[in-house]
């Protein structure tokens, strides 16, 4: 069985000679687009990464007092993605999700200026010093094109992975939060929450219902410019469709993910041929973050049974859905907070919303981050108590904990259940 994409699309009675050359020379960039799109990714994984430093002195006395493995708490690895202009979004959105001991990568894509990346590192050394003794933040120095369609946003996503293998091989989850996200929980109750949570499992919100879409979503092949021409957001499409795969099944949802570091390392490291294949083949794909890890691990026998399907964000959607949910707004606040997840999408950037979750549910200063259990400094209006910390090692769950508790619970339910998901 092949990936069903290249039959019966160049040959055919009645072609003419000139549509013919013109199908030839677009499978022609389709291949040189997966080739170097994948060499891009494996340089990633094996060879120093770009990335910009914070200014200000690592603290190695700091970064080994972490402790992490099976028997700590869980560990975090968040990507945080905006595009050119979201560099306060992203750094509020980091303070609101910082702790020592997690690991952060900031990626604001190609078209963000120089001068923008390096405001945003200053601006996360001066509001979080922890983040610079505890070197757990980076900023991609080099980043892929921020094209709201195609492959580059997936090779941004695959190489930041790879990046957070390669500097801090001892995290638990992956999670990927956009500019226009925000938590609902401190760190402090995600990370007792998630321990209690077995580490195998991945959050993914997955259907392989496509229905009316399967046209749009899985037959229509492009090629994203800027997955190899530096600078270039635009892509071509073209005329003609490929069948439905039959070498595996094609799956779709959220493109936002949590997903464990096992799982994370078979995509990456890709011991086996399906995240090759399936890589391939996702690469000309309209919209590959809505179907790239969904479809591996759907297909996957090791990791089909460590899906839950639930992607842990509350959004609130039009009807009939529209491509992106709603803003959220203030009428959504209370069966927000009530809903018990940990995170929300779309904000307005700087809203009122935002100001009220930062002062109702984070306790999270304008100036700084959350504070947590590691915060040791005196609080005051114009001292940040995480200026100072103690044991990063030791967790304060608040109010919104149980209420998170409760709903992961639930949710962990519904997957052994077997309800809406790929499991066998």
């Amino acid at each position: 069985m092949g990936l069903g994409g290249m039959r019966g699309g160049i040959g055919g009675g009645g072609a003419g000679s000139g549509e013919r050359w013109r199908w030839i020379l677009f499978l022609s960039l389709v291949s040189v687009s997966f080739l170097l799109s994948f060499l891009f990714l494996f340089l990633s994984a094996y060879s120093s990464p770009t990335r910009l430093r914070l200014p200000g002195l690592t603290t190695a006395r700091a970064a080994a007092g972490v402790r992490r493995g099976p028997d700590a708490l869980p560990c975090l690895a968040y990507l945080l993605i905006g595009a050119r202009g979201d560099g306060h979004r992203l750094l509020r959105l980091l303070l609101a999700v910082y702790h020592p001991r997690n690991r952060y990568i900031l990626h604001l894509s190609a078209d963000a200026s120089h001068e923008e990346r390096r405001d945003l590192a200053a601006g996360v050394a001066a509001a979080a010093p922890a983040a610079v003794s505890f070197d757990n933040v980076a900023l991609v120095g080099t980043p892929t094109a921020g094209t709201p369609v195609g492959s580059s946003g997936l090779a941004g996503t695959l190489r930041a992975a790879a990046v957070l293998l390669r500097l801090h091989p001892d995290w638990d989850w992956f999670i990927t939060l956009n500019a226009a996200d925000y938590p609902l929980v401190t760190q402090d109750d995600l990370i007792h929450a998630l321990s209690y949570v077995p580490r195998e499992f991945n959050f993914i919100d997955h259907t392989s219902d496509i229905g009316r879409k399967e046209s749009e979503k899985v037959q229509s092949m492009i090629v994203d410019a800027g997955i190899y021409l530096s600078g270039r957001t635009n892509f071509f499409r073209a005329t003609q469709k490929r069948p439905s795969p039959d070498a595996f099944k094609f799956f779709t949802g959220s493109p936002w993910v949590i997903l464990n570091r096992r799982f994370i390392e078979y995509c990456v490291l890709g011991w086996e041929n399906l995240p090759r294949l399936l890589l391939m083949y996702f690469n000309n794909v309209m919209l590959p973050q809505e179907g790239y890890f969904h479809s591996v691990i759907c297909n996957s026998l090791d990791f089909r049974n460590s899906t839950v399907n639930n992607d842990l964000r509350y959004k609130v959607w039009d009807d009939p859905p529209q491509t992106e949910p709603l803003f959220l707004t203030m009428a959504h606040y209370d069966k927000m907070v009530n809903s018990g997840q940990p995170f929300a999408r779309r904000f307005q950037a700087n809203g009122p919303l935002l100001d009220k979750i930062d002062e109702k549910l984070l306790k999270r200063p304008g100036h700084g981050p959350v504070p947590g259990a590691w915060c040791a400094g005196r609080k005051s209006w114009f001292i940040d108590p995480c200026s100072q910390w103690s044991d990063v090692n030791v967790v304060k769950p608040g109010p919104q904990a149980l209420k998170l508790q409760k709903y992961i619970n639930r949710t962990l339910e519904e997957a052994d259940s077997g309800a809406k998901s790929c499991r066998l």
